[in-house]
């Protein structure tokens, strides 16, 4: 199976095109941005497949991380999946962004747990916990980032890009975290495993919001109605 990966949720605009009987990236590109994907990420796309001497033809599926992440960033991924995906007739599937970083922890199968954790300010942290086998003990919520300190105790891979500072709270006297991954964005290449396994049919390519927006609309903006 051939797959079109998209990853659009944080820093980065980032795509590949990946062939799943060899596990092998054809071809990838990640530009870090926190602005601008729009923009970026069709040329970037159209590189990529080039890269790759791979036709949209080709393509058996297409792969969108669909959060939790920045608003803007995740609209500007999803709507690039399905409109590939509708024009190629091949379904989209959305892959979880706090999955594909903890994955590569929980394909090593050296700790207890797995916490994955996503900025989102204001001392705050996209969470989901994962036991052994990948099995959810925290399903994705948004909660104080401290919170991770409540599943202290054992061995406990941190995953995400505020491991650094979930490992920073780490309290005295207890086994340090056994690892840490702190990229900025997940790994392309788990991103399309991921997208190879889900089930088009339960991973819609559709946002995974946690919370509500910051910008909100202003009341007193609104034009009256007559």
């Amino acid at each position: 199976m051939r797959l079109l990966v998209i990853d659009t949720a944080l820093a980065t605009c980032a795509a590949a095109v990946y062939e799943s009987e060899t596990d092998e990236l054809l071809a990838q590109e990640a530009i870090p941005m926190e602005r601008g994907h729009a923009e970026a990420l069709m040329p970037l796309i159209a590189r990529v497949m080039d890269y790759a001497r791979s036709d949209f033809s080709e393509l058996d599926r297409i792969a969108v991380t669909v959060g939790p992440g920045s608003f803007t960033g995740l609209r500007v991924g999803i709507s690039a999946a399905r409109g590939i995906a509708l024009t190629c007739g091949k379904p989209a599937v959305g892959v979880s962004t706090l999955a594909a970083f903890a994955a590569p922890c929980i394909a090593e199968d050296l700790a207890q747990k797995t916490i994955a954790a996503i900025d989102a300010r204001h001392g705050h942290a996209y969470m989901q916990v994962f036991g052994e086998g990948g099995f959810t003990e925290l399903a994705a919520a948004y909660v104080p980032l401290h919170q991770a300190l409540d599943y202290v105790g054992g061995e406990v891979h941190l995953s995400g890009n505020v491991a650094a500072q979930i490992a920073a709270l780490w309290p005295e006297g207890e086994p340090a975290p056994f690892q840490f991954r702190g990229a900025p964005s997940p790994d392309l290449g788990w991103v399309a495993r991921l997208g190879h396994a889900a089930d088009p049919e339960t991973a819609p390519a559709k946002p995974l919001y946690l919370r509500a927006p910051d910008a909100k609309p202003q009341d007193h903006a609104h034009v009256a109605r007559r």
